[in-house]
């Protein structure tokens, strides 16, 4: 219900700013008293939706850094955060990427996650909580299924999956709220009530279902993460990971638009299991034992 609750108060947010900045650049005109311009619908759907994902994807490292106040580790301090740069640096070489940055951030929470725009250019970060509470094949299992997340690109693919899927959200509110707005209820000139209404209900209702959708990708690409984390580490440490995350049955403290990318998602029940970022341990577990 939280999801939803953020998500639906993010969308109005959202609403009205797209309803300002069209109207000061005229992007509005695509609705008009000669009729639906799919054209100018279309450049309006793509601008708004590919921007704020690509624009979120770009800062991501800096974000997700300020949403947990991770600390990256320059210069090693102690034995374990030289084993930390030494194990990320060892996968990121086997995985064929950059190096990617490793950061720790403070938090009872089991977990880890990985952000960054592209592969050569991205940021590991591991909780407190794993390095107290997990052994070092667990927790080299656990860089490893987030180095993976890089190496498949999972950033980018969620990103324009999200961007792609809020334009369809947008060019088909809109066009159906112009339907409505001409066609039955007959509203001559601009746009009427009936457009807002309807455009505006639909965005929320039609958002909801791309939520959907976006999480169900996120699912498959955890699967692929945890395969990735078994080839860089060992079946056997991936295996014990997720089984050490499951006896501690911890739901995931990250931030929303970074809990996809963590280790754990939280565990969801009932009609939520379709908004969760992450299948069930017990299923990913599984998965794995079954590839073996």
């Amino acid at each position: 219900m939280k999801r939803i609750v953020i998500f639906l108060v993010t969308n109005l947010a959202v609403m009205v700013t797209l309803s300002v900045v069209a109207s000061m650049l005229g992007l509005h005109q695509f609705v008009g008293a000669q009729g639906l311009n799919p054209v100018g619908l279309l450049a309006f759907a793509a601008l708004f939706g590919f921007g704020g994902s690509l624009i979120s994807l770009l800062i991501s490292k800096w974000s997700a850094k300020m949403a947990t106040g991770a600390q990256v580790i320059e210069s090693p301090a102690s034995a374990t955060e030289a084993w930390l740069l030494q194990t990320v640096a060892r996968q990121a070489e086997a995985a064929g990427i950059g190096r990617p940055e490793v950061a720790i951030y403070q938090s009872d929470d089991i977990n880890a996650f990985a952000t960054g725009w592209n592969r050569n250019n991205a940021l590991v970060a591991v909780s407190t909580g794993l390095l107290q509470q997990m052994s070092q094949d667990e927790a080299e299992a656990v860089l490893g299924h987030e180095v993976a997340h890089i190496a498949n690109g999972d950033m980018v693919t969620l990103a324009l999956i999200q961007g792609v899927l809020n334009t369809f959200v947008i060019v088909i509110a809109r066009a159906v709220g112009w339907f409505v707005d001409r066609v039955v209820l007959k509203q001559e000139g601009g746009p009427g009530v009936g457009y807002y209404v309807t455009f505006f209900v639909l965005e929320i209702a039609l958002g909801i279902l791309a939520s959907c959708v976006v999480a169900w990708f996120s699912r498959q690409r955890e699967f692929r993460a945890d395969r990735g984390g078994a080839t860089l580490s060992s079946r056997t440490k991936m295996v014990a990971a997720l089984a050490r995350l499951q006896q501690a049955h911890q739901p995931s403290q990250l931030p929303e638009r970074l809990a996809a990318f963590g280790l754990s998602g939280g565990g969801k029940g009932g009609w939520m299991r379709w908004f969760a970022t992450h299948p069930p341990l017990e299923e990913r577990i599984e998965a794995l034992r079954r590839a073996a």
